[in-house]
Order: C-alpha cells, then sequence, then structure tokens
C-alpha cells in the first residue's frame, strides 16, 4: 500500500509539473525580449473571458470601428496594430506598455509588474504590462515587450503600413542596433526612444514578474480587460511622462539572450487588487512604502503601490532555472524575439 501510495504522488506531481509548462504563472522569474510587427494583435479577436477584444486601427492609423472582424494586415487585411499601444515611461522608476505571451496557455488582456533584474543600468525599474499578443514561439515565462524598432519577427505589416526599410527599422529580430528613432514616423518615434531612454539600450534584460490588477490608463488605451476586472480604486494614476529622446547618438548596449527561461506555476488566483494614487501623492505615498520596507524606494507612489500589495501568488509552488544574468554584450536577439502575432486569417 505505501508503494502505491508513493507511486499515486509521484504520478501526480509528474502531471502537474507538465501541465504548467509553458504556462505564465502569477509570479516567478522570467526574460524579456521586444518586438513591433505592425500586424493586428492576437487578443484583438473575439475570445471568451473577456470584456472587449484589443483595439486595432487601419493603415492610417486611425480605430478602426469593425476592427474585430477585419483581417490582419500582415494577411493583406485592413487591422494593423495602434501606435498607441507603444510603451512609455510614467517616470524614471516606473513604465507602462504592452506585450505577447505564450499562445500555450494565453492569458489575453491579463497585466504583470516587471521588476528587472541582472547586472545591468535599468535593475530594479518597474514595468507594468498588459498582455495584448500572443505567439507559439514565445516560452513560458518570456514577455515579448512591444515597441517600435523592435524587430518584426516572422509576420510584417510593418512594410506595407509605414514603408519600413531595414536601413532604419534594422534587422527583422531585434530591430536595429543603434538609435534610428528619428527617422521613424513620428507616431512611432517616443516608443522607438523607450528602448534607449528608459530601457539605457538594454536588450532582454531578465525579471521578477507578478500578476497584478491593469492600472485604468492600460485598459483605456488597449480597449480590453478580463471579464471580473475590476478598476483599481484610484482610476487616474500618475502619469507624468518623461520624453524619449529621439537621437541618433545612442548605441546599443546589447544583453545576452538568457539561455533558459524560469518556468513559473499555473495561477490559481485572480488578479490581485491595487491602488494607483493620483498625482500629487506621489511624497506620503514613497515615504510610506520606504517606511514598510525599511529602505528608501527612491520611485513614486505607482512603484510603492505595484511593489507593496501585489498579492496575486496564490500560494502556488514555483519551479525555478537559472537564468543567464544580462552582460552588456552586443548581439542580435535569437528567435522568439519579435516573433507574437499568430497572424489569424
Amino acid at each position: 500500500m505505501a508503494s502505491f501510495t508513493r507511486l499515486a504522488a509521484f504520478a501526480a506531481l509528474l502531471i502537474s509539473t507538465i501541465s504548467n509548462v509553458g504556462a505564465v504563472g502569477t509570479s516567478g522569474q522570467g526574460t524579456t525580449t521586444r518586438y513591433w510587427d505592425c500586424c493586428k494583435p492576437s487578443c484583438a479577436w473575439t475570445r471568451p473571458g473577456l470584456t472587449a477584444p484589443v483595439k486595432t486601427c487601419d493603415i492610417q492609423d486611425q480605430p478602426l470601428a469593425d476592427g474585430v472582424i477585419a483581417q490582419s494586415g500582415c494577411t493583406g487585411g485592413t487591422s494593423f496594430m495602434c501606435s498607441s499601444q507603444s510603451p512609455w515611461a510614467v517616470n524614471e522608476n516606473l513604465a507602462y506598455g504592452f506585450a505577447a505571451v505564450t499562445s500555450s496557455n494565453p492569458s489575453c488582456c491579463t497585466c504583470y509588474k516587471l521588476t528587472f533584474t541582472g547586472e545591468n543600468a535599468i535593475k530594479g525599474k518597474t514595468m507594468i504590462v498588459q498582455a495584448t499578443n500572443t505567439g507559439d514561439d514565445v516560452s513560458g515565462a518570456q514577455f515579448d515587450i512591444a515597441m517600435p524598432g523592435g524587430g518584426f519577427g516572422r509576420f510584417d505589416a510593418c512594410t506595407r503600413e509605414w514603408k519600413a526599410t531595414p536601413a532604419v527599422w534594422g534587422a527583422q529580430y531585434g530591430g536595429s542596433n543603434t538609435n534610428q528613432c528619428s527617422a521613424f514616423p513620428a507616431a512611432l518615434q517616443s516608443g522607438c526612444g523607450f528602448r534607449w531612454d528608459w530601457m539605457k539600450g538594454v536588450s532582454n534584460p531578465t525579471v521578477d514578474y507578478e500578476q497584478v490588477t491593469c492600472p485604468s490608463v492600460l485598459v483605456a488605451k488597449s480597449g480590453c480587460s478580463v471579464s471580473d476586472y475590476v478598476p483599481p480604486s484610484n482610476p487616474n494614476p500618475a502619469t507624468t511622462v518623461v520624453q524619449a529622446s529621439t537621437s541618433t547618438s545612442a548605441t546599443s548596449t546589447e544583453a545576452q539572450t538568457p539561455t533558459s527561461t524560469i518556468e513559473a506555476s499555473q495561477p490559481t488566483t485572480d488578479n490581485a487588487t491595487e491602488s494607483y494614487p493620483a498625482a500629487g501623492d506621489e511624497v506620503d505615498e514613497v515615504d510610506s512604502i520606504a517606511t514598510k520596507s525599511g529602505a528608501d524606494t527612491g520611485v513614486n507612489d505607482e512603484v510603492a503601490a505595484a511593489i507593496d500589495d501585489s498579492t496575486a501568488t496564490g500560494g502556488s509552488e514555483e519551479t525555478t532555472t537559472t537564468t543567464t544574468g544580462d552582460a552588456v554584450v552586443e548581439e542580435e536577439q535569437q528567435e522568439g524575439e519579435g516573433d507574437d502575432n499568430t497572424c489569424e486569417a
């Protein structure tokens, strides 16, 4: 009987482990890459569990009234990614944006707080991203951040929409290794400059991530949220934008692509409920968080809220694997970076 019990326990553990491979958990360690293919995001199609699909735009970058049914621009259709879904800096320590996640367990319109790790210039910075796209070559704990100039990947609607050229937009994977943002269309220049300013040119940094409630400003831009979404108690977070540079003098400090991805366990709880204070509350909120953590965080109230009270782990266990650090090395991105749109017909 004891042998049978041990065998049953082992089988249950094996099944649990297999079911979590390729899944984005409520928290864990992971990797980031970048892309911008201009295609209709895969979360822009009708999916169960969403209040509405992600907004899309026409070839003139204007909102589409029939974006849900319009075919993707990467297959000759009329639906493209909107430039408004570019990343932006709230301040030097906090940024918002959008990302693609694995298609093996898509979490459309779920938000994640990414805290950058590794020995690099953005270590400790925080970015909150909403999953608006999926990719069959994006691994379970990989977040492919949408940023203009980040590389097309397997699909390319940018050549058709913006007349993109390799001379300006760079390589298929990873984009340009120098700042070419001043040569981009005006609507994309700020999002392109995000990589060189707020991210300091660091490429593919590793992260600690956790699932959080989406800030209202992200939901407003994408038009999408999960069906049980409850906005944060303050719907108007501070949004002081740090202007991105479009100068051409910067040179990329590329980081090595991690050799392995850390998988996290299957989500066991709904999104955490968080509060994003309004502008003007920064000093008191930061002081409060610094007192709780025993150190001066050096961030504004939104970072404090995201760091202090993310409760979405649900007590789930994590299966961890060591990832390669973010060495500052010039290197093109590998497959899976920028290749996120399922390009559904």
